[in-house]
């Protein structure tokens, strides 16, 4: 019992958690709703992005520790916007490591939502330069009107590479098969879910055209 109660000492518990801000992207702005309510955009068009690790003073009951984050940074002509990962899902930071500080305005994304901007936003922002699995992530933070653009995108995607794939010598790529990124990311996100409605209808309604 001692020896346990010396190695609980030694983990590592989350002590904090960061309230989140919930992401919506459409093709040039980012809408945030922040954990108090109000609700923030930012415009892409024209925006310098940069994702760059940096740090965050975290307050844990008493004192301030510095932890690890990843900052996602869209400089503007006369401002510029951070969005950050959880800080509590880093480590923490010495003292001695230099690492820029995000600001304590910056907006706190879920890991998975910040990767997928980031991606898309240093990527350049185009769908046409994205994976079905790409798209299918970034269904899953777009707005109503996006994520039925990109199931559109994926549809003719999909369609293409079974076009491609026919021959004798060739297989024959099945659409549902190919959408399954989408089939998985609907189980958790709606928006992924009316993506993936919006795929199958564009797919059914390409290939009656085509014959």
């Amino acid at each position: 019992m001692e020896r346990m109660g010396r190695t609980a000492l030694y983990r590592d518990p989350t002590p904090f958690h960061t309230a989140r801000a919930e992401v919506q992207l459409d093709v040039e702005i980012v809408i945030l709703r922040m954990p108090d309510g109000r609700l923030r955009r930012l415009g892409l068009d024209g925006a310098s992005p940069l994702a760059i690790d940096g740090c965050m003073r975290a307050h844990v009951d008493v004192y301030a520790e510095r932890r690890f984050v990843r900052m996602l940074v869209l400089e503007h002509a006369r401002n510029s916007d951070v969005l950050i990962t959880p800080p509590e899902h880093g480590a923490v930071a010495p003292s001695v490591v230099r690492l820029p500080e995000a600001p304590t305005d910056a907006a706190v994304l879920e890991p998975n939502a910040w990767e997928a901007l980031a991606d898309w936003v240093i990527g350049g922002g185009r769908l046409a330069a994205c994976t079905i699995a790409e798209l299918a992530r970034l269904a899953t933070i777009a707005t109503p009107a996006f994520a039925v653009l990109i199931g559109e995108v994926a549809a003719q995607r999909a369609l293409e590479l079974g076009w491609m794939s026919r021959g004798p010598l060739r297989g024959c790529i099945d659409l549902d098969a190919a959408l399954q990124p989408f089939v998985q990311a609907a189980r958790y996100s709606p928006r992924a879910a009316e993506a993936l409605v919006s795929a199958l209808a564009h797919a059914a309604g390409s290939t009656r055209r085509r014959r």
